[in-house]
C-alpha cells in the first residue's frame, strides 16, 4: 500500500483520454509535483474522449519518448496505462496513478464511455490505487483548472490516508466554479 507518511517517495503514473498536450494533463502533473518528484506521463498520443476501456488489437502499438518520462502512445488510454506498466517505466512499478484531468465532468453515465475513467480502472486492475479527476466547464466557457489546481492535492492526500480498497476506483470531479468557492 501507499506510505501516506511521506508522499515524496512516490511514483505516480498520469495518463488521460485528451492526449499528451492537453491542458488538463499540464495541470495534473502540477497536481503530482505537490506529493512527489518521480512522475511519468503516458498519455494517448491524440484526443481519446469516449473511448472508454477499450484496447488497441489490430496494429501495433507505438510509444514516442517527449523527455526523460514523457510519453505519448498511439492507442487508447487503457493501451497507455499497459504500455507504461509493461514497458516504459523502469524500476518499479508507480504507487499511484492519476488520470485527467478530464475537460468536463464524468459522472452518470459518463463514466461507461470515459477514458479518464478508464486509465484509473485500468490501473485498479493491476491493484494500483488510481484517480480520476475531472474538471467541470460549460461550453463555451474557458475551464476553471485553478480549481482541481488548488484543491486535488489535498483531497489526494487525504485518500492516500484511508488506504481504500485495490479493487476500488476514485473518480473525482470539480465544480465549474471558481477554486475559492469551493468549500
Amino acid at each position: 500500500m501507499i506510505n501516506h507518511k511521506d508522499t515524496q517517495k512516490l511514483r505516480i503514473l498520469l495518463s488521460n483520454d485528451d492526449g499528451i498536450h492537453a491542458p488538463g494533463l499540464k495541470t495534473l502533473e502540477q497536481i503530482a509535483q505537490t506529493l512527489t518528484e518521480d512522475i511519468w506521463v503516458v498519455a494517448p498520443a491524440t484526443e481519446q474522449s469516449g473511448a472508454g476501456h477499450s484496447l488497441t488489437l489490430h496494429r501495433p502499438l507505438r510509444a514516442r519518448q517527449h523527455s526523460e518520462r514523457h510519453f505519448s502512445v498511439e492507442g487508447t488510454p487503457t493501451d497507455c496505462i499497459l504500455m507504461a506498466i509493461e514497458e516504459l517505466i523502469e524500476g518499479r512499478r508507480p504507487d499511484l496513478i492519476l488520470s485527467g484531468v478530464n475537460n468536463g465532468s464524468n459522472v452518470g453515465d459518463d463514466v461507461t464511455y470515459s477514458g479518464t475513467i478508464a486509465a484509473a480502472m485500468e490501473g485498479t486492475s493491476f491493484g494500483i490505487p488510481s484517480i480520476a479527476l475531472s474538471q467541470a466547464g460549460a461550453i463555451g466557457h474557458p475551464i476553471k483548472w485553478q480549481t482541481a489546481l488548488d484543491h486535488a492535492p489535498d483531497i489526494i492526500r487525504k485518500l492516500i490516508a484511508v488506504e481504500w480498497p485495490r479493487n476500488v476506483l476514485i473518480n473525482l470531479n470539480f465544480p465549474d466554479v471558481i477554486s475559492k468557492s469551493v468549500e
